[in-house]
């Protein structure tokens, strides 16, 4: 009976697209049938990988699944780090890489229109060719999405100044578990007419809807940038420097953090001149009119020696800027080579509570004996811990799992939350009750339940 339902499951996908958009293959399942997530192991396919081109199909798509009641799991460039794209009762595979177009770039409007495949690397370049700026900056730019980017609520290094992908969307055109059109917003900067459905569906990782167009809100580009690279011999000292210069009323694009086995990490992977004996590391990108840059640096140059700095670097040039931020970006893949695996986290909390939940992680890790390279966006108080592991190894899987629930008490402890941009997904969402209360839960499921009363739109994620 289930082979039956299957097979018929596939002809009607089939026939409703081409055949060439349906992939059913054992291996092209299995090629999709996780994300960057990094799981242990692959317990689950989906019965179909389905491309789609336009919002028709994704109805069809949406209404062939309540029919045979098979989940619905969407998919941009899968980077996600917390399983939100993992499989775990079939279903189908919806992927969006065909939908990629800038539909509209209206220069007066200071607004784009997007379908969710587009790259947000591409898609800051081609904004920028016309003096206008999309600040949300994730670290795999170069290949995440939009339509991933809403998903998961991402962030980037430059949150701080900007804010994140939440701050930046205007309207959304979604398909609902029901197969029909909803439209969140409107193509206006301001919109005060009845609940913000919007911020409901970012973040919500493919849940409640699917997003087949967004309408985005853009910026004028800055006239010129820099970033610097300045160095400590305590971790303190770099999380003080961050306070007094917000303090000083200087507001960087971007204050991001390295701690010692980070910058070491980096630097045998991408030889950057990086210097591997300090304790911790910032980046700090400040842009805005030329005729500021000078000041701000000095000013920052100023705290930054006050603080204790023990070497300050600074972007003379566009190729110095990149090499600091190739350098910075390259994190994950560096701690890559230290191991088989290697899992990233993503916690937040008021940045007055920052030095002791990085010394906090620290200890942890090395109570339970693992090693971990620590980099985060400190001026809105996000650390990424990125631990090496070997999956293979059940002892240190085991040691790696108590660690990560100590490192969720830490930052519940420290008032914090337990993703800041990267989502829950299937990976977090044991320890979701930690930060969340139950009201707040039940409100969720709720919500939940109105919009996809079927429950096929990416099951069992979150909680």
């Amino acid at each position: 009976m289930l082979m039956n339902k299957n097979k018929n499951l596939i002809k009607d996908l089939q026939t409703s697209l081409t055949t060439s958009n349906v992939l059913t293959t054992l291996e092209e399942r299995y090629a999709y049938a996780q994300d960057a997530s990094n799981i242990k192991k692959i317990n689950n396919l989906p019965d179909a990988v389905v491309f789609v081109e336009n919002k028709e199909q994704v109805q069809r798509v949406v209404k062939i699944a309540s029919k045979y009641k098979v989940p619905i799991i969407c998919r941009g460039a899968g980077t996600n780090v917390v399983g939100a794209c993992t499989v775990e009762h079939g279903g189908i595979i919806l992927n969006f890489s065909k939908m990629n177009k800038i539909l509209e770039l209206n220069r007066e409007n200071m607004t784009t229109r997007v379908q969710p495949g587009v790259i947000v690397g591409k898609l800051q370049k081609k904004v920028e060719e016309i003096g206008l700026f999309y600040p949300p900056d994730p670290s795999n730019l170069a290949v995440s999405t939009i339509g991933g980017s809403i998903a998961q609520s991402s962030g980037g290094a430059k949150t701080f100044k900007y804010g994140s992908t939440k701050d930046y969307i205007i309207d959304l055109e979604i398909i609902t578990a029901k197969g029909e059109i909803l439209r969140t917003g409107s193509n206006t900067i301001k919109n005060a007419t009845g609940y913000n459905l919007s911020n409901l569906f970012v973040g919500s990782e493919g849940t409640l809807g699917i997003v087949t167009e967004a309408t985005l809100k853009l910026i004028p580009k800055p006239e010129s940038r820099m970033v610097l690279m300045c160095y400590f011999e305590k971790i303190e000292n770099s999380i003080s420097a961050v306070n007094k210069i917000i303090e000083a009323n200087i507001y960087p694009a971007t204050l991001d953090f390295m701690d010692n086995n980070a910058i070491r990490t980096v630097e045998k992977f991408y030889p950057a001149g990086l210097l591997c004996d300090k304790e911790a590391a910032l980046v700090i990108e400040i842009d805005g009119f030329k005729n500021t840059m000078e000041q701000q640096k000095e000013t920052i140059i100023s705290i930054l020696k006050k603080c204790s700095a023990s070497e300050i670097q600074y972007s003379k040039n566009e190729e110095e800027y990149n090499r600091i931020w190739t350098a910075r970006r390259s994190s994950m893949g560096a701690c890559a080579k230290l191991k088989p695996n290697v899992t990233t986290d993503d916690v937040i909390v008021p940045r007055q509570n920052l030095a002791l939940l990085v010394k906090g992680i620290r200890k942890i890790c090395d109570k339970y004996k693992l090693t971990v390279c620590m980099v985060g966006h400190v001026g809105d108080g996000s650390i990424h811990p990125q631990i090496p592991i070997d999956y293979k190894n059940e002892n240190e899987y085991k040691r790696f799992k108590l660690a990560k629930s100590e490192i969720y008490d830490l930052t519940a402890k420290l008032d914090g939350i337990i993703s800041g941009e990267h989502g829950i997904g299937s990976l977090k969402r044991e320890y979701i009750h930690k930060v969340i209360n139950n009201t707040a839960i039940e409100y969720m499921r709720t919500i939940k339940k109105i919009f996809d009363p079927e429950n096929i739109l990416n099951p069992y994620k979150i909680f």
